[in-house]
């Protein structure tokens, strides 16, 4: 068992960088943390993990931001429903960029779960571009500052400890989905109290 993990980890050392990218355009908080914890073990350089984590979110952004600014409501009641972005949110979030703009997208990606409503919402409402990247990358800073720092912290445990428990490893990644998981929550409550 641990010497496929050593395969693995061989693998991802020369090969990963490529994956890295991808994947946090597709689920960015979860790629981040397990790169962070891989960084951390030696297997990346911790501040390359950063660069990608905040570009990656950033394309996701400007994606959903490009599908609304394109197809409007058309996008949110057609493949945006799938995503959770509903008509009804939307509506609310375009009341917050009419006062505050730029603050709410630095707001939500820091601190809130209505991420994709909020940039498919920018879109709609066709925000200024310039400025929506502005404050997207500023909110990705924090965000996946965080998530990097949270990661690495995790990959060092696992490293110190691993030292006299074989099997820490488990528990580690265990403690790092729980942790992720609290903060999802943690999230989805804030976006509830956001839009009341």
């Amino acid at each position: 068992m641990e010497h496929t993990g050593q395969i693995v980890f061989i693998f991802l050392k020369h090969y990963g960088y490529w994956l890295m990218l991808p994947l946090m355009i597709i689920e960015g908080p979860i790629a981040t943390i397990f790169a962070a914890m891989l960084a951390s073990l030696g297997a990346f350089n911790v501040w390359i993990v950063l660069v990608f984590s905040i570009a990656g979110d950033m394309i996701g952004d400007m994606l959903l931001y490009g599908a609304g600014y394109k197809w409007g409501m058309g996008f949110v009641h057609g493949f945006g429903k799938y995503l959770g972005i509903t008509e009804n949110v939307v509506l609310k979030m375009e009341k917050y960029f009419e006062k505050h703009g730029g603050k709410t997208i630095f707001a939500v990606k820091s601190t809130t779960g209505l991420c994709w409503a909020t940039f498919a919402a920018a879109g709609v409402v066709k925000m200024n571009f310039k400025k929506f990247v502005k404050y997207s990358f500023y909110g990705g800073i924090v965000w996946s500052g965080f998530l990097v720092a949270m990661g690495y912290f995790y990959g060092y445990l696992w490293k110190e400890i691993k030292q006299y428990i074989s099997w820490v490893g488990w528990i580690v990644f265990v403690v790092a989905l729980v942790s992720f998981a609290v903060i999802t929550l943690y999230k989805r409550k804030k976006s509830k109290g956001f839009l009341e």
